[in-house]
């Protein structure tokens, strides 16, 4: 159960494994297992990622945690993201969503594998989730695993995955004030991406105002603004996955 929300005790969680073998984009009708899944009881949450850690770190994969509001840009800028990179690392995908196959589809046209975990009513990802869906996934030893959690910036940041890295991402037409808002999660955070920066001359949005207030809640934080439409500021963003 979500400590904030109290969601997820009678929500049933689907996970779904698409197939990484869906040939061309006229294909639909792909080969899926679906899977029942029960969420974890949040008391056991640390211990199941303590093992999802360990079993990452044994197999030298990077894992980063997507995390934002709904509607910041997370698939679009992991779409970029996967395309920048052009196969000079192995890159899957765990995509969180409380019901659809949308954005896991948007990422297997990228040609790389994804599993969909559907919460039905949770709001957030937890690490018995991740672990099903590293089971299913198997990502390939020293490659580099992305967790698009569920689009919320509340729930998520109480619940360790075992993943690696945190990346926060808020947009320009979200408002600089967002890091006082919803502290729990900018405190989270490993790296705050300031997406949507295009947009920039259109929006009340202070990109100094916002990386103030981010870091007065997490010392020290690394602000990276960009754009995933135009690619701005990617660079960068390439740069800290590297390290």
């Amino acid at each position: 159960m979500c400590a904030d929300c109290g969601c997820g005790d009678e929500a049933g969680a689907r996970l779904t494994v698409l197939s990484e073998h869906a040939g061309h984009e006229h294909e639909h009708h792909s080969h899926s297992r679906v899977v029942s899944v029960e969420q974890a009881v949040l008391a056991k949450n640390d211990h199941l990622a303590a093992d999802n850690r360990a079993w990452l770190a044994s197999r030298r994969i990077t894992a980063v945690n997507l995390m934002s509001s709904p509607g910041s840009g997370k698939t679009t800028l992991l779409e970029r993201t996967i395309r920048d990179l052009d196969g000079a690392r192995s890159v899957s995908v765990i995509e969180g969503d409380q019901e659809t196959l949308l954005d896991a589809e948007r990422i297997r046209a990228t040609g790389r594998p994804v599993v969909q975990i559907n919460t039905g009513g949770g709001c957030h990802l937890d690490a018995e989730m991740l672990a099903r869906g590293l089971r299913a996934l198997d990502p390939q030893p020293t490659s580099l695993l992305f967790i698009e959690n569920v689009g919320n910036l509340v729930c998520p940041a109480l619940f360790d995955l075992g993943e690696g890295a945190r990346a926060v991402i808020i947009s320009v037409t979200e408002g600089d004030d967002k890091p006082l808002k919803y502290p729990h999660m900018f405190a989270a955070a490993d790296v705050v991406l300031v997406n949507k920066i295009d947009l920039l001359p259109y929006v009340d949005f202070d990109l100094e105002k916002c990386a103030e207030r981010a870091r007065s809640v997490r010392r020290g934080v690394e602000i990276l603004a960009l754009s995933a439409k135009t690619g701005e500021g990617f660079a960068a963003w390439h740069e800290w996955l590297r390290r």
